[in-house]
């Protein structure tokens, strides 16, 4: 069913029809822009903050309190440690529907190369004990700005709404735990079930100061795989007296790319992609082991399922052909679903930020092949919508088109977005948002 809803509402994704929404006045556009505004250096201090204090995935404690105590003392009320770190604050407001937004905490292991004079310089152990650096690479800093400076909005202006906001601070997200540990640690249970959920994120794809939307799948499907491939060990000069696992480990990375060219449908979305190759310790030894770590994503579940057999048997048999003495070991450690945006809301959510942003500012968009732990939240029976913000300076985003590059993505140790207009338009965004949702009477799809 899945399947045929993606088919139908892709075909609207080069196209989204606007609702026709009353245009704000000029008196309201100000009194929006200054609202802004107002919150503004206290969002903007925030980002700097969190930009040179990062934290890995499921380690975001200062972070988290950051955030609690400065919900807290807008007046909100705020349960810490859901999950793990999580932060869940509740402002109730009369009666209305219950409107959730939502904000990453974690951060990456990536050391930051943007030269910025506000560039993380932290150093950590990972969970492996490893020395890593760790940066804001993905633009989480920048959604909890923006969420705070919404947040501030919308304590001082209960007249503009009604019902019940739900804000939550998540951890890693980056490792696709976050939302699953919220949810079991009774998120929904000892808190309002929203009956709308939000979210936000910020790329280079769009100059900042815009905003892209789109209904149906948004971000696909992810599955994290680790294989550790098991060989016999020896000297390099004697290769015959061992079976060598970095030879079947880099055949394996070859084989796998057959998946997606010919097992799976031309014009299907699929991708699998082989992130690590672990093995050895010095160039005359050959190991006894070698490990990978890869990455697959899908849109179509029937197509995830064969995908991810698909990588198995590959897996085994090329073990297989080389004779080893032990199979190897496949272990499916992380997974998520792909994020769907009820195209309900689109309508809706696409109309109000129209309305709050202008009609150029506001870009559809085609699904991508990143992905979100969001899905979990709305997998408990949640129409959801999470659209993108644009992150790059204007300028440079223009002259990358006009000369067919790319920007620096999410997670590269280059990823700065351009802080100023990005900041304000995740603010006026989600407030725009927020308030069409919350209006009294209103159906929130």
């Amino acid at each position: 069913m899945l399947g045929i809803m993606k088919a139908l509402y892709l075909l609207f994704c080069s196209a989204v029809v606007f609702p026709a929404l009353a245009v704000p006045t000029p008196a309201q556009t100000a009194t929006a822009r200054q609202e802004v505004e107002t919150v503004y250096p206290e969002a903007h201090a925030f980002y700097l903050d969190l930009h040179q204090s990062p934290e890995l995935s499921s380690h975001e404690t200062q972070t988290a309190a950051k955030l609690a105590n400065r919900l807290r003392n807008l007046g909100y009320e705020v349960t810490e440690s859901i999950g793990g770190t999580g932060v869940v604050a509740i402002l109730r407001n009369g009666s209305g529907p219950t409107v959730m937004l939502r904000t990453e905490l974690d951060a990456l292991p990536v050391e930051e190369k943007t030269g910025l004079p506000y560039a993380s310089k932290v150093h950590t152990k990972d969970d492996s004990g490893r020395d890593v650096s760790v940066m804001h690479a993905c633009g989480h800093d920048l959604h909890m700005a923006s969420l705070l400076g919404t947040a501030r909005i919308m304590a001082g202006s209960k007249s503009s709404w009604h019902g019940t906001l739900m804000l939550i601070g998540q951890p890693a997200e980056e490792t696709i735990s976050g939302a699953k540990a919220m949810i079991a640690d009774g998120l929904f249970r000892r808190f309002p079930k929203p009956d709308v959920a939000i979210a936000l994120h910020v790329f280079n794809m769009l100059p900042a100061g815009k905003v892209g939307v789109g209904p149906g799948y948004r971000y696909s499907n992810a599955d994290s795989v680790r294989v550790t491939i098991y060989g016999r060990g020896g000297h390099g000069a004697a290769p015959e007296t061992t079976i060598d696992p970095v030879l079947i480990a880099a055949r394996t990375v070859l084989a796998l790319q057959t998946i997606v060219s010919r097992e799976v449908k031309p014009g299907e979305p699929a991708v699998v992609t082989v992130g690590y190759l672990r093995a050895g310790t010095e160039n005359n030894i050959i190991p006894d082991q070698a490990e990978l770590g890869i990455t697959v994503r899908t849109y179509n579940p029937e197509v995830r399922k064969r995908v991810l057999a698909s990588l198995s048997r590959i897996v085994k048999a090329e073990a297989d052909a080389a004779g080893v003495e032990r199979e190897p070991l496949i272990d499916h450690d992380q997974g998520t679903d792909a994020v769907f945006n009820d195209p309900g809301l689109d309508r809706r959510i696409s109309g109000a930020l129209v309305a709050a942003l202008g009609k150029d500012n506001v870009v559809p968009e085609n699904p991508q092949m990143g992905s979100e732990d969001f899905s979990y939240f709305t997998e408990q029976n949640i129409p959801s919508y999470y659209f993108n913000l644009g992150g790059a300076e204007p300028g440079k985003w223009e002259k990358a088109r006009a000369g067919g590059e790319s920007l620096p993505s999410n997670h590269s140790p280059f990823f700065a977005p351009d802080v100023d207009p990005a900041l304000h338009t995740g603010i006026t965004a989600e407030v725009a948002v927020l308030r069409n949702l919350m209006n009294t009477g209103a159906n929130p799809r």
